[in-house]
């Protein structure tokens, strides 16, 4: 059964970081293209990073470019953004999901980030 589960969330500070891990129990976790997703409240999740099967070619959305790096360790099938420079507007719960999300979606991890 396909599992992703997200961590490392907390409460930080306006430009503060913060490093997020979502772990992945995924056949063939390399082969896949993955992308971290936050929904904010009252909001639709919307797309914040992706990053390659091979880590070798990234994407980011415009609000976060800049800020975030989003980066994979295929030998532990996990996806980390690191995310710097953090606003209150960052303030969501994170999740991470092939393009597209073709997984079950996991718990997220909750970011807050105050002011």
């Amino acid at each position: 059964q396909v599992q992703l589960v997200e961590s490392g969330g907390g409460l930080v500070q306006a430009g503060g970081s913060l490093r997020l891990s979502c772990e992945g129990s995924v056949v063939a976790f390399s082969s896949w293209l993955m992308g971290w997703y936050r929904q904010a409240p009252g909001k639709e999740r919307e797309f914040v990073a992706a990053i390659s099967w091979s880590g070798g070619s990234t994407h980011y959305a415009d609000a976060v470019k800049g800020r975030f790096t989003i980066s994979r360790d295929n030998a532990k099938n996990t996806v980390y953004p690191q995310m710097n420079s953090l606003k209150p507007e960052d303030t969501a719960i994170y999740y991470c999901n092939t393009d597209g999300g073709v997984f079950p979606w996991g718990q997220g991890t909750q970011v807050t980030v105050s002011s």
